[in-house]
């Protein structure tokens, strides 16, 4: 089964391979078939966008840009985002911030944080394979249809039509930070301009919560990104100059397609 819907502004793909389900489940299943649990994550989404929205004036995202809502008295949702947030930023030294220049956005680490959640919905009522793309970002769990693992391609930031490459990957998420697709959005929170010292970073981690989080911050640093990267063993990454040189770290060529 394979369903896409255009939520968040963006297209939100859900593939789960019809074989697929455990074989016992404690309780009741929930989602009796592959299509009702999509529906389900779609459910999922459009209340994620309802909620984290920077555009929709009734958000919680813009109650408090605003300041008609306190963070302290946001939802628990909101209040682990805020926590979240809080966490990249010190642990990218500053590349990551919700806050840039006093307008509130969390867009950076929402998007990888619900398409993680969204995984758990699918993996808490017995679905072990499945795949879960939203606007590029990646979370995959279990294999593909044909019962192995799921190839993934990486989009060329020059022309998104063509790819750089094609990945397998089991149990991973993977995100991309660049500027093909929404032009020039991403901010160096420690020098107040547009990040572009690059033309896309591409992270591959246990999840892709802890993918994106990184991509956005660490395509913030510029070239110098690549080698924070490097430090993390729980992470590979893909840096793409403006050369069109692609600079790897020491394990993301185990995750290409031979």
């Amino acid at each position: 089964m394979r369903r896409t819907e255009l939520i968040m502004g963006m297209p939100i793909t859900v593939v789960i391979p019809d074989r697929e389900r455990q074989d016992s489940l404690p309780g009741t299943v929930k989602f009796p078939t592959t299509e009702s649990a999509a529906l389900a994550v779609f459910d999922y989404f459009r209340g994620i966008d309802e909620q984290f929205s920077p555009y929709k004036p009734e958000s919680e995202t813009c109650r408090i840009d605003c300041g008609e809502l306190a963070p302290g008295s946001a939802s628990p949702e909101m209040r682990e985002v805020l926590f979240l947030s809080e966490e990249t930023q010190k642990l990218t030294g500053g590349y990551f911030d919700v806050w840039f220049q006093g307008r509130f956005d969390p867009s950076g680490l929402v998007k990888g944080w619900a398409i993680t959640h969204a995984a758990q919905i699918l993996e808490d009522d017995g679905f072990i394979s499945f795949c879960i793309e939203a606007g590029g970002d990646i979370e995959v769990r279990g294999a593909n249809e044909e019962a192995k693992p799921w190839v993934i391609g990486l989009r060329s930031p020059f022309d998104p039509e063509k790819l750089t490459h094609r990945l397998l990957l089991q149990n991973r998420g993977i995100a991309t930070s660049g500027t093909y697709i929404r032009g020039e959005h991403i901010y160096n929170p420690r020098t107040g301009e547009r990040a572009n010292e690059i033309a896309s970073l591409s992270v591959i981690g246990p999840n892709v919560f802890e993918a994106d989080r990184l991509a956005t911050a660490v395509f913030a640093m510029g070239a110098s990104g690549i080698e924070f990267m490097a430090r993390l063993p729980e992470f590979d990454a893909c840096m793409i100059g403006w050369d069109d040189v692609a600079t790897f770290t020491s394990g993301f060529a185990g995750h290409l397609v031979p």
